[in-house]
């Protein structure tokens, strides 16, 4: 079991360096992208979805020629799109916080509106993003 290990920690420490090569290369593309293979002269990189392998398809020139200088022996490039595997690492929740400030003038709002039927749903809103933000209970 450990020789089989052994044989595979070159080639793993290799696409490794090539990852953050591309990675130095172009940074705000290859941040969802990673390197599936590397094998003779051909290159090959995972793209999460077609739009960014688009985009990805227009830098190729400028990635190879980076790799060629920085010593990488690159010949051909191929995107791969994989939606799954690489899509659900990289996707994020970003949490909104609301200055105190805004949600006491949200809050002013809410109450200050007109309980009229047009308005109801307003209310509503503005009262369900309060309760998110803990402004009510």
């Amino acid at each position: 079991m450990h020789d089989k290990m052994a044989t595979l920690l070159p080639a793993v420490t290799r696409l490794a360096a090539l990852q953050d090569e591309c990675s130095a290369v172009l940074p705000a593309l290859f941040d969802a992208c990673s390197v599936l293979r590397f094998d003779g002269d051909q290159l090959t990189i995972a793209a999460p979805n077609a739009a960014l392998a688009a985009k990805l398809k227009q830098q190729l020139p400028k990635l190879q020629d980076n790799l060629l200088k920085r010593g990488w022996q690159v010949n051909a490039i191929r995107i791969k799109v994989q939606v799954g595997n690489i899509a659900a690492s990289t996707t994020r929740q970003k949490e909104l916080v609301m200055p105190e400030k805004a949600l006491t003038a949200f809050e002013g709002l809410k109450d200050s509106l007109e309980k009229a039927p047009g308005n109801q749903a307003l209310m509503e809103a503005l009262e369900n993003m309060l309760k998110r933000h803990g402004k009510i209970r």
